[in-house]
Protein backbone atom coordinates (compact mmCIF):
# COMPACT_ATOMS: atom_id res chain seq x y z
CA UNK A 1 0.00 0.00 0.00
CA UNK A 2 1.05 3.65 -0.78
CA UNK A 3 0.05 6.55 2.04
CA UNK A 4 0.98 9.77 1.83
CA UNK A 5 1.47 12.10 5.31
CA UNK A 6 1.54 16.03 5.38
CA UNK A 7 2.88 17.61 8.29
CA UNK A 8 5.82 20.13 9.24
CA UNK A 9 5.71 18.17 12.73
CA UNK A 10 8.73 15.82 13.30
CA UNK A 11 6.56 14.21 16.11
CA UNK A 12 3.21 13.44 13.61
CA UNK A 13 6.30 11.71 11.68
CA UNK A 14 7.82 10.06 14.77
CA UNK A 15 4.68 8.67 15.51
CA UNK A 16 4.55 6.76 12.23
CA UNK A 17 8.08 4.50 13.09
CA UNK A 18 6.76 0.91 13.03
CA UNK A 19 3.08 1.56 12.04
CA UNK A 20 3.58 0.56 8.27
CA UNK A 21 4.36 -2.91 6.37
CA UNK A 22 8.14 -3.30 5.05
CA UNK A 23 6.21 -3.56 1.70
CA UNK A 24 4.05 -0.70 2.32
CA UNK A 25 5.36 2.92 1.13
CA UNK A 26 4.97 6.53 3.03
CA UNK A 27 6.05 9.59 1.32
CA UNK A 28 6.08 12.49 3.48
CA UNK A 29 5.64 16.28 2.55
CA UNK A 30 5.88 19.63 4.51
CA UNK A 31 4.06 20.73 1.42
CA UNK A 32 0.30 20.26 0.53
CA UNK A 33 0.69 21.07 -3.17
CA UNK A 34 3.60 19.00 -3.78
CA UNK A 35 1.69 15.64 -1.81
CA UNK A 36 -1.28 16.48 -4.35
CA UNK A 37 0.97 15.88 -7.37
CA UNK A 38 2.18 13.13 -6.05
CA UNK A 39 -0.30 11.05 -5.09
CA UNK A 40 -0.94 8.71 -8.10
CA UNK A 41 -1.60 5.60 -6.57
CA UNK A 42 -2.16 6.32 -3.00
CA UNK A 43 -4.52 3.96 -0.72
CA UNK A 44 -4.73 7.27 2.60
CA UNK A 45 -3.60 11.19 2.94
CA UNK A 46 -3.16 11.70 6.28
CA UNK A 47 -2.83 15.42 6.27
CA UNK A 48 -1.84 17.33 9.33
CA UNK A 49 -4.02 20.47 9.35
CA UNK A 50 -2.24 22.95 11.18
CA UNK A 51 0.56 21.96 8.13
CA UNK A 52 -1.94 23.30 5.51
CA UNK A 53 -2.69 26.71 7.10
CA UNK A 54 -0.79 29.74 6.46
CA UNK A 55 -1.29 31.75 8.78
CA UNK A 56 -1.84 30.22 12.46
CA UNK A 57 -5.21 29.98 13.77
CA UNK A 58 -6.95 30.88 10.26
CA UNK A 59 -8.33 28.17 8.76
CA UNK A 60 -8.34 30.16 5.38
CA UNK A 61 -5.70 27.82 4.47
CA UNK A 62 -7.08 24.21 5.04
CA UNK A 63 -10.13 25.79 2.87
CA UNK A 64 -7.38 26.07 0.18
CA UNK A 65 -6.07 22.91 0.83
CA UNK A 66 -9.68 21.24 0.77
CA UNK A 67 -10.96 23.13 -2.78
CA UNK A 68 -7.42 21.86 -4.08
CA UNK A 69 -7.73 18.58 -3.01
CA UNK A 70 -11.35 17.89 -4.26
CA UNK A 71 -10.73 19.64 -7.83
CA UNK A 72 -7.17 17.12 -8.09
CA UNK A 73 -7.40 14.74 -10.79
CA UNK A 74 -4.96 12.45 -8.89
CA UNK A 75 -6.22 13.32 -4.84
CA UNK A 76 -9.36 14.21 -5.25
CA UNK A 77 -10.54 10.66 -5.02
CA UNK A 78 -7.83 9.86 -1.96
CA UNK A 79 -9.42 9.15 1.02
CA UNK A 80 -8.16 11.92 3.55
CA UNK A 81 -7.42 11.13 6.86
CA UNK A 82 -7.02 14.38 8.98
CA UNK A 83 -4.93 14.68 11.86
CA UNK A 84 -6.51 17.39 14.20
CA UNK A 85 -4.67 20.34 15.92
CA UNK A 86 -3.87 19.37 19.87
CA UNK A 87 -6.88 20.17 22.01
CA UNK A 88 -5.83 23.55 23.17
CA UNK A 89 -5.34 25.03 19.39
CA UNK A 90 -7.94 27.71 19.18
CA UNK A 91 -8.86 28.13 15.12
CA UNK A 92 -10.62 30.64 13.92
CA UNK A 93 -13.33 28.90 12.51
CA UNK A 94 -13.75 25.72 10.71
CA UNK A 95 -15.86 24.23 7.88
CA UNK A 96 -16.82 20.92 6.59
CA UNK A 97 -17.67 19.46 3.17
CA UNK A 98 -20.07 16.28 3.21
CA UNK A 99 -18.21 12.81 2.42
CA UNK A 100 -14.89 15.26 2.28
CA UNK A 101 -12.80 13.78 5.55
CA UNK A 102 -12.63 9.79 5.64
CA UNK A 103 -11.67 9.60 9.45
CA UNK A 104 -9.89 11.95 11.74
CA UNK A 105 -7.13 11.48 14.63
CA UNK A 106 -6.66 13.37 17.49
CA UNK A 107 -3.40 14.01 19.16
CA UNK A 108 -1.35 12.59 20.92
CA UNK A 109 -0.36 10.04 17.93
CA UNK A 110 1.28 7.21 18.15
CA UNK A 111 2.27 4.35 15.80
CA UNK A 112 -0.68 2.35 16.95
CA UNK A 113 -3.10 4.93 15.66
CA UNK A 114 -1.58 4.83 12.07
CA UNK A 115 -1.24 0.75 12.35
CA UNK A 116 -4.69 0.80 12.23
CA UNK A 117 -5.40 3.23 9.94
CA UNK A 118 -3.94 1.37 7.57
CA UNK A 119 -6.50 -1.29 7.88
CA UNK A 120 -9.67 0.94 6.90
CA UNK A 121 -8.63 0.09 3.72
Amino acid sequence: MRFVLVTKDPDVVKATNGAFQPEDELEVFEDWREALESSRDTDILFVDLIATLEHPHKVAGYERFALAKMAHPLAGPVPLVLIAPPEDYEMDFLVGWPNFVFAHLRRPLSYKIFRRATTWI
